[in-house]
């Protein structure tokens, strides 16, 4: 799956971030950060990294709390899985291979993550593509019933702790398919491997719920400080999202977007959520035609 890639770890602040990177680091031609979702690890990227790779340097990393990244105590508002804190872990990380400026293609979670760091650190991103997400804030407080259905674990999983925890961590593979809407036949049995791997690992199921109680609680809180403060993203950002997907059914995320950043273009894809997985061959056009070739 990764044959080119160089596996390497990073500390920040006592946490360990898993990475890989791979591809030439050519002047003039900026690095790509890829991140992934929940509940997966950075195997989602598995069709699309290694043709990235091909001319330009792709860095892809386990956010912290999944895959092979540690799973640090959530602490109080769970500020440990702030979207603010995962930023600074993905600009520590890319500063530390020697990129002060990378653009960033990210999915689910990670597109969360990469919203925050846009907007944290503009001098660092140059460029951001998400796929399948509008911004956080605006779903929550356009929350419908059908939304609600559809995303039950964003509710499940902010639940007062153990509850959740004990829940996922009862049967964890039962978690991860019901999760991912059952088991696709997309999915490459090597990469569902890795998602196996990673969800029963200890510590999984209280990160994962962390990510999600700081999604509904000290992430909107930033959220409604920029829109309060009249900050907005003003890289050029690309937004995919599936057409068969929760997302584009219950939002309209294009125009959501549009009220919270300058320079937005994007589209649906034929495909539910897993859109890198599902529709790679357009994920990679889209990527090579908005990052360049």
């Amino acid at each position: 799956m990764w044959t080119g890639f160089q596996a390497l770890t990073f500390q920040r602040d006592g946490v360990t971030l898993f990475a890989r990177q791979g591809g030439p680091s050519e002047p003039g031609r900026e690095p790509l950060l890829l991140m992934h979702g929940h509940p997966q690890t950075m195997a989602m990227w598995h069709r699309v990294a290694p043709a990235l790779a091909q001319t330009r340097r792709v860095v892809l990393m386990d956010l912290r709390g999944y895959g092979d990244s540690s799973r640090p105590p959530a602490g109080e508002a769970s500020a440990a899985y702030a979207k603010r804190e995962m930023a600074l872990d993905a600009v520590a990380l890319m500063k530390s291979l020697g990129h002060e400026r990378f653009a960033v293609l990210a999915h689910d979670r990670g597109a969360r993550v990469a919203h925050r760091l846009a907007l944290d650190h503009p001098g660092a991103v140059t460029r951001l593509m998400l796929l399948d997400i509008a911004p956080t804030l605006a779903m929550y407080e356009g929350t419908t019933e059908a939304f609600a259905r559809g995303y039950w674990h964003w509710f499940f999983l902010i639940q007062p702790a153990p509850r959740p925890e004990r829940l996922i961590e009862a049967d964890p593979i039962a978690y991860l398919r019901e999760g991912m809407g059952s088991k696709g036949d997309f999915f490459d049995p090597a990469a569902w491997a890795e998602y196996e791997r990673s969800i029963v690992k200890p510590g999984t199921a209280a990160a994962i719920c962390a990510d999600y109680r700081a999604g509904a609680g000290i992430d909107l809180a930033h959220d409604r400080a920029d829109r309060d403060a009249g900050r907005r993203v003003t890289q050029p950002l690309r937004v995919l999202w599936g057409a068969k997907g929760i997302v584009g059914r219950c939002f309209e995320p294009l125009e959501l977007w549009q009220a919270v950043a300058d320079h937005v273009s994007g589209r649906a894809v034929d495909s539910g959520h897993y859109i890198a997985e599902e529709a790679p061959a357009e994920v990679l056009a889209e990527a090579q035609a908005f990052f360049g070739p």
